[in-house]
């Protein structure tokens, strides 16, 4: 019995451990494609959304809106990318301003520029999500210490 209080929170550290690695990822991503100081304009080839239900007590249905770009990087190669979450407003044929590393262009944004922005929702979140482990962790001492005690008691 004591092993199910020890794996499951194990699982949980795994899964926070991945996505801390997610939120950072993402953000160095995004600083190295708005610092790398090289921009294109692209067409907005195609947006549509993917929506997701969520079951429990009441149902919910998550949308996220995808778009897909396509530009032409300074030597000549034509770099189409996708991303999540942009704005709404930005529809088919549109051409906006893309920001790109020179050597992964395809991992461009075609987001503005707001390090400010990034740094504190990567923050908060990893705050969030560093209780979340340091519970975890926690958990799993005084579980260990408590089963620890009983053997001691135990006849």
């Amino acid at each position: 019995m004591e092993i199910f209080f020890v794996i499951v929170p194990s699982i949980m550290i795994a899964g926070i451990l991945f996505a801390m690695y997610t939120v950072i990822s993402r953000s160095r991503r995004a600083t190295r494609a708005w610092g790398s100081g090289l921009t294109a304009e692209a067409r907005c080839l195609r947006t549509y959304t993917t929506a997701r239900t969520t079951s429990g007590e009441h149902h919910r249905v998550e949308t996220t809106l995808h778009h897909v770009y396509e530009f032409t990087t300074r030597e000549g190669g034509t770099v189409r990318f996708e991303e999540e979450n942009g704005p709404g407003t930005t529809l088919e044929g549109d051409i906006v301003t893309v920001f790109y590393p020179a050597d992964r262009p395809e991992r461009a944004t075609a987001r503005p520029p707001a390090h400010g922005r990034l740094f504190a929702e990567s923050g908060c979140l990893l705050v969030f999500l560093g209780v979340a482990l340091a519970f975890c962790v926690v958990f799993i001492v005084t579980v260990q210490a408590a089963f620890a005690g009983w053997e001691d008691v135990a006849p």
